[in-house]
């Protein structure tokens, strides 16, 4: 009687253990992970949305945030078991919050191809930006062309280029997809201040606010001769700060220079005008970079 009273109770076990594995498979839903370094905090009206691709078919696997430390709010998300088996590749975006619109936004900032349940992301992928931004290159003066001549001539940055006599653009920028614009900076006590967003490196940006009354050059750059921010005071002498080329968002999620930042000079501490300075390539410093791995 013991004995059989032993083997109910071993087939009980057995029986609890399947019920209990059933119960594991029941949901037919696997997990995607997400190890992503490089991004950045994007406020309380933007957030980051993961995608799959599946039959060419965009399926949001969910949003997270990024803390000011760098670290993801969320880095693993429970999908249905065949989505997963069948993605291609997956996307990151920059959404609007909150978000009406089901649809993956423009602003794809990282991407890779899944295969056997993995996939490197990264900002040069086609379903990304498509460039790694380490072929870009840059040249600046210090000018004031708003101004009048030789006046202030150390407060305005220009990126051209007139070495060969006559003003050439400085700037050699890889194109970008729908979603993403340059925009040009100059770090002043500290402070970066744009020089106005751009997609053509041979023609104006889209912003003078600071410069004067006359004609600027067909380039990207700016005089910082009036309306100066809070905290400044303008005309000044850009020695001894930064010039930068960044790569925004649109619609860009701050006033500040997003993470990608291609191209920065120190602009030397006896800077003179008129004198062509060469902007260093740090992008592959400032790219993020990541990996998905799916567990099913």
């Amino acid at each position: 009687m013991k004995s059989l009273k032993i083997l109910f109770m071993a087939l009980l076990g057995i029986t609890l253990i399947t019920a209990c594995d059933d119960d594991d498979n029941s949901s037919g839903n696997g997990n995607l992970n997400l190890n992503i370094s490089g991004l950045e905090d994007l406020g309380a009206d933007y957030i980051y949305e993961g995608w799959i691709i599946v039959d060419g078919q965009a399926l949001t696997t969910g949003t997270f945030r990024v803390d000011a430390g760098g670290k993801l709010s969320q880095s693993s998300f429970s999908l249905d078991r065949e989505d997963l088996e069948n993605s291609s590749a997956f996307v990151l975006t920059i959404e609007p919050f909150p978000d009406s619109d089901p649809a993956p936004s423009k602003v794809h900032i990282l991407a890779g191809d899944i295969s056997s349940g993995k996939a490197t992301l990264s900002v040069d992928h086609g379903a990304a930006l498509g460039t790694d931004f380490t072929s870009a290159m840059g040249k600046y003066i210090l000018a004031t062309p708003t101004d009048g001549m030789n006046n202030n001539e150390n407060s305005g940055v220009w990126f051209l280029d007139p070495s060969s006599g006559a003003p050439a653009a400085g700037l050699s920028l890889p194109a970008l997809p729908e979603g993403w614009i340059y925009e040009g900076w100059a770090v002043i006590d500290g402070q970066p201040v744009t020089t106005g967003k751009f997609s053509s490196v041979s023609a104006a940006d889209n912003a003078a606010p600071f410069s004067g009354s006359q004609q600027g050059p067909p380039f990207p750059g700016e005089d910082f001769v009036e309306n100066a921010p809070d905290g400044l005071i303008f005309p000044t002498d850009l020695a001894g700060g930064k010039a930068v080329i960044s790569v925004e968002p649109v619609p860009d999620n701050s006033e500040a220079p997003f993470l990608l930042k291609p191209l920065l000079g120190d602009i030397p501490q006896d800077a003179a005008d008129h004198t062509v300075y060469s902007l260093a390539n740090i992008a592959g410093d400032t790219n993020p970079a990541g990996s998905v791995n799916i567990s099913l």
